[in-house]
């Protein structure tokens, strides 16, 4: 809930222009080549780190519930993090997909209680608490491909987080907006659309980086 290897990928693709899905899903595949590339160790160490990085955001030290999800494939790992949270107390919520790509919510019990679901995702096992659940968030950590310098996020292009922060926005509740990527993930510049939302830090195995909403 979430692979050419490049240093930092280009948001101006060569050749003619193209509308902004069509940049969009170019660079996907650019940065999904990248993480294709990461050896496990690699993988490993970023969620450590990732881990380390994140549990020191004020956002999260004083959240009572939390919004996040569970890593997958090659996506920053963030099993380390779940934990780690839910050993502080934090109430944390994990999205269950629904098959119209819309997220329900559930709460996180530990790894041994989470089932594999529908495109390789792992989701709780426990109750089901509706759509909704994500607006008593003092923080959601989403998921992406990259992130760049105004804080818009490039997503997998499902729309389910889409329809998570469109959600949030209808109802006027602003928790804190937290994007969790790899280091050479955070990008000068992304196409955005009408519907794409900022965000408000981006959290990576070396740091965190934070813009202005």
């Amino acid at each position: 809930m979430s692979e050419t290897p490049a240093d930092q990928p280009s948001d101006a693709p060569s050749g003619p222009p193209a509308g902004a899905a069509s940049r969009k899903a170019s660079l996907r595949r650019e940065l999904l080549a990248a993480r294709a590339a990461l050896t496990p160790r690699e993988l490993a160490d970023s969620a450590a780190a990732l881990a380390r990085t994140a549990l020191t955001l004020p956002e999260l030290s004083g959240a009572r519930t939390v919004a996040a999800y569970v890593s997958v494939g090659r996506e920053p790992g963030t099993r380390a993090l779940l934990d780690a949270l839910r050993a502080r107390g934090v109430r944390v919520l994990l999205p269950v997909l629904l098959p119209d790509d819309d997220l329900d919510w559930a709460v996180y019990e530990g790894p041994d209680l989470l089932l594999g679901a529908g495109r390789g995702l792992l989701e709780p096992g426990g109750p089901r608490l509706g759509a909704a659940a994500v607006l008593d968030a003092d923080a959601v950590l989403l998921p992406g491909l990259a992130a760049d310098d105004r804080g818009m996020r490039l997503g997998r292009g499902g729309g389910s987080y889409d329809r998570v922060l469109a959600r949030l926005t209808a109802a006027r509740a602003h928790p804190a907006l937290v994007v969790l990527l790899y280091g050479h993930e955070v990008v000068a510049r992304i196409p955005s659309e009408p519907h794409d939302h900022p965000v408000d830090a981006v959290v990576t195995p070396a740091g965190t980086h934070r813009f202005g909403r």
